[in-house]
């Protein structure tokens, strides 16, 4: 057994335990206390490849085999029996949560792109985020005032809530073709992929992965062209692809974080190069900011062409409009 990727495992789940998982999920709250104080379930942990030993991750991949919704010895017998099959589902497994409430926190940007939208978006999983303009949004100020916003023919299946502070534009944009880039694109339409997907959201996070569910239905009903690759490698591709009477728009909403550093100025550039680019990433990731602003704490930056519009919640859940940024359409 290797001790140092045991005490590593050990560090690494007893934070997730303290910092991570308290309120919003008892379940893996538990799951990782017990694995930061049983040697022998650490050292099952241990044999998966670090960059796949995420708590959220291996977690997930232990819902997907069955281990039972429980604390205790039971579940502990549960991972030991089942190591092997542990250890080799999590090494072919990424986390590739998608989180069709980002669309709230891009819609503020895209609002001031003027239509038609060739939308492409990097690091897709299964195009959840592709599809703002077939959702339903409830922007509520404050105060308690409610904007409304409905696709052309009804209210959606999909209605994200969201809190703003200031005043952004907030208009459906105008998509007549969307694609993705990921390096293992997922199929709504496939019962295994829904699985996956819809088992990444946290134990206790129901309405998640009821919105999760609804997108994936949208998407499922016309699904988005998705392509496996780099997504600075694949880009150049898709754009030649794009109608030729669309603007293109590339998002990157969080992606960045999950790309080692040294790539991450080539995405932004070949973004860049397509035509719009949409972001939404924390400051320190990279240095493509044309100014720097301070931010709202815990929020990301919501950033149009490297300019920076607003501070938002990660996964979308509120909208702080910086003031002064009035920037037109282009």
């Amino acid at each position: 057994m290797d001790q140092d990727a045991v005490t590593a495992v050990v560090a690494r789940y007893g934070r997730f335990a303290r910092e991570e998982a308290p309120g919003r999920s008892p379940l893996y709250e538990e799951w990782a206390r017990r694995v930061a104080v049983d040697p022998d379930i650490a050292g099952v942990l241990a044999r998966i490849p670090d960059t796949h030993r995420q708590p959220p991750l291996v977690f997930a991949v232990l819902r997907l085999l069955g281990a039972p919704p429980a604390t205790g010895d039971l579940w502990a017998d549960w991972v030991a029996s089942h190591a092997d099959a542990i250890v080799a589902e999590c090494g072919r497994r990424t986390v590739q949560t998608n989180e069709p409430l980002r669309c709230a926190a891009l819609l503020p940007a895209l609002s001031l792109v003027d239509g038609p939208i060739a939308l492409i978006e990097i690091g897709a999983s299964a195009g959840l985020c592709l599809y703002p303009d077939r959702y339903s949004y409830r922007f509520r100020t404050p105060h308690g005032a409610v904007t409304r916003l409905d696709p052309a023919e009804g209210a959606s299946a999909v209605v994200l809530e969201s809190e703003v502070e200031g005043e952004p534009p907030l208009r459906l944009p105008e998509i007549v073709w969307r694609a993705g880039i990921d390096l293992h694109p997922l199929d709504a339409r496939d019962d295994r992929d829904r699985a996956w997907l819809t088992g990444l959201v946290w134990p206790g996070e129901e309405g998640r992965r009821e919105r999760i569910s609804a997108s994936l239905d949208i998407a499922a009903d016309d699904p988005p062209l998705l392509v496996a690759g780099d997504g600075a490698a694949a880009l150049p591709d898709l754009v030649a692809r794009a109608p030729r009477d669309a603007t293109v728009v590339v998002t990157t909403p969080g992606v960045l974080a999950h790309v080692p550093r040294r790539h991450r100025g080539d995405i932004v550039a070949a973004a860049r190069a397509a035509g719009r680019w949409v972001t939404l990433d924390a400051i320190g990731l990279h240095d493509a900011w044309n100014a720097t602003p301070a931010l709202r704490p815990g929020g990301f930056a919501l950033a149009l062409d490297g300019d920076v519009l607003a501070s938002v919640d990660p996964l979308g859940a509120w909208v702080a409009w910086h003031p002064g940024s009035a920037y037109r359409a282009q």
